[in-house]
């Protein structure tokens, strides 16, 4: 990108780095490489909170939502590398089977294309690899 923008897509890409390097001037050389190790998996009872039980006692547990984030994430074709194997990570820890992971980002085969659940079990396999407990 030039110092001096010439369309409007990247004079607001300007205008947002400059705002970012003036509030944090680390911000200059972030990679998002780096994010997915800026915040650990969250324990269930946090998730509950936040994405389960609370605003709506007998609305979605934060399982089944990491599941329903999952298969979204999955539809947009698995371009989110760090953002997919967190929301894996989160969901085993929600209570989520290796089972429902695979059958989930499987059912988007149908919406997203065969490359699209190809490339989210990939990602998926890097953090359940590891995890060689049946049950789970």
């Amino acid at each position: 990108m030039s110092d001096n923008p010439t369309n409007p897509f990247e004079q607001m890409l300007k205008q947002a780095q400059d705002m970012a390097k003036a509030m944090n001037p680390g911000l200059e050389n972030f990679s998002p490489k780096g994010f997915e190790t800026l915040w650990p998996t969250m324990p269930k009872e946090v998730m509950e909170m936040m994405f389960g039980n609370t605003v709506n006692k007998d609305g979605l547990d934060a399982k089944t939502r990491l599941l329903l984030t999952l298969a979204g994430l999955t539809c947009q074709g698995a371009q989110a590398d760090a953002t997919l194997r967190q929301t894996v990570r989160h969901a085993l820890e929600a209570g989520a089977k290796k089972q429902e992971i695979v059958e989930t980002i499987g059912q988007m085969s149908v919406f997203a294309g065969i490359p699209a659940m190809t490339r989210a079990l990939d990602l998926a396999q890097e953090v359940m690899g590891d995890n060689e407990d049946e049950d789970q």
